[in-house]
C-alpha cells in the first residue's frame, strides 16, 4: 500500500461523495452539520443486518421505529408481536436476544445505550462485531469493525490468500492498523459500503476503487478471488412433518415453540421431531390427516429441511393434545416464521 500515503482519509473523501443513504444512517454531511447518531437505531439496524441483506431490512427497520420509536418503546412491547414483526428476518435466537437488551438498557441504564466496548458487550445479544460496530458509528469510538464486507476488501487490500475462517486474526489486524482516529464512525461504514458496492464478491468495480493503486492483490491479479475459503461440509438434510389442523369456525391449531433452539418463542405448526431419518408420526389432535401432496424444502443454517405436510378440518368438539387453536380473526400469516408461511402457503395452495 505504499502508494496511498494516507488510506483513510482517500476511503473518507470517497464516502463523502458516494456514501450509501440508508434510514438508520446519518450521512457525512448531517454529522458535519452536527446532526449523531441514534445509538437505539444503530444497534438495531446492526442486530437486524446480521445473516441479512439490506434490501430485506429497510421494511423491517421501518415497522420496528415506527411502531416502537424508542428503546423504551421496545422494551415494553409484547414478545408475540415482536416476534410477529420479525418474521422473515429469520435467526429469531436475534429477536429474543433483542427484546433482552431493550429491557436491560431501559431498566438498567436509563435507556440510553453504554458508549464503551466493554459496557457494550455485557448487554445480551451484542457480540464483538455488534459492539465494535455500535461503538464506533453511534459513539464515534475508534474501535475496529469487521464484517464480511470488510474482511473481503482487507484480504484483496493486502494480498491476504490464507483462507477463511484461518484469516480472521490475520484481516483484523490489518483492519485495526487503518481505522483512524478522526472520524472513525464515517470510516466504518466507509469501508462496509466499499465491500457492498465497489469491492462486490464478484466482479469487483476496481477502476473506480479509491484504493486501487495500493491495492496488492489488484497488483497481483489475485483479487477476484479473494477472500479464498475453506470448503464447508455438505449439509445435512432433515425431514419432518407438519400438522396443518382447522376448526370448523375457521380457527388455526397452532403451538409455541420452546424458547430455546431453532424458531425458538414463535408460533407455529405443531409437528413431528426434524430428523435425518424416516420422522415418526405425531398428530398434535385427532383427525382424518390427509397428505397435502406437497413438501416444504427450507435451509437452516446448518441442514437443509423436508417437511411433508398433513391437513385436517376438524369439529367444534375436539380437543388437542397440544397447541391452541387460534381464532381465524387473530390468524396472521405473516406472523409465522417463513419456513412455516411456506407450509401455509403449500397447503392452501393444495
Amino acid at each position: 500500500m505504499s502508494t496511498l500515503r494516507e488510506p483513510a482519509a482517500e476511503l473518507l473523501a470517497w464516502y463523502d461523495r458516494h456514501g450509501r443513504e440508508l434510514p438508520w444512517r446519518v450521512g457525512p454531511a448531517a454529522r458535519a452539520a452536527g446532526q449523531r447518531p441514534d445509538p437505539y437505531r444503530v444497534w438495531l439496524s446492526e442486530v437486524m443486518l446480521q445473516q441479512t441483506t439490506v434490501a430485506a431490512v429497510r421494511d423491517h427497520f421501518h415497522r420496528f421505529t415506527t411502531l416502537w420509536p424508542t428503546v423504551e418503546a421496545l422494551a415494553a412491547a409484547d414478545d408475540a408481536r415482536v416476534m410477529g414483526e420479525w418474521a422473515g428476518l429469520g435467526y429469531y435466537a436475534r429477536a429474543r436476544n433483542l427484546l433482552k437488551c431493550a429491557r436491560v438498557v431501559a431498566e438498567e441504564h436509563g435507556g440510553r445505550f453504554p458508549g464503551t466496548l466493554d459496557a457494550l458487550r455485557k448487554l445480551p445479544g451484542i457480540g464483538p462485531y455488534t459492539a465494535a460496530a455500535i461503538a464506533a458509528i453511534a459513539f464515534d469510538r475508534a474501535e475496529t469493525v469487521v464484517d464480511g464486507n470488510v474482511e473481503r476488501v482487507m484480504a484483496r487490500l493486502f494480498d491476504i490468500r490464507t483462507p477463511l475462517p484461518a484469516a480472521k486474526p490475520e484481516l483484523t489486524a490489518r483492519a485495526a492498523e487503518l481505522t483512524p482516529q478522526a472520524r472513525p464512525g464515517c470510516y466504518a461504514q466507509a469501508v462496509m459500503d466499499l465491500g457492498a458496492t465497489i469491492c462486490t464478491p464478484r466482479r469487483p468495480a476496481c477502476g473506480i476503487c479509491p484504493w486501487r493503486d495500493g491495492c496488492l492483490g489488484r497488483l497481483a491479479g489475485s483479487a477476484p478471488d479473494l477472500p479464498a475459503k475453506t470448503p464447508k461440509k455438505a449439509k445435512p438434510v432433515r425431514h419432518g412433518i407438519a400438522y396443518l389442523a382447522r376448526r370448523v369456525d375457521g380457527a388455526w391449531l397452532l403451538e409455541r415453540r420452546p424458547e430455546k433452539g431453532l424458531l425458538g418463542g414463535m408460533l407455529g405448526w405443531p409437528g413431528s421431531d426434524w430428523v435425518e431419518e424416516a420422522p415418526q408420526p405425531a398428530p398434535p389432535i385427532r383427525a382424518e390427516w390427509r397428505d397435502a401432496g406437497a413438501e416444504v424444502r427450507h435451509t437452516f443454517t446448518h441442514f437443509h429441511l423436508r417437511l411433508a405436510l398433513r391437513t385436517a378440518l376438524v369439529p367444534m368438539d375436539r380437543a388437542p393434545a397440544r397447541g391452541i387453536f387460534l381464532p381465524q380473526e387473530e390468524f396472521r400469516p405473516s406472523d409465522l416464521p417463513t419456513v412455516m408461511r411456506k407450509a401455509f402457503d403449500l397447503a392452501r395452495g393444495g
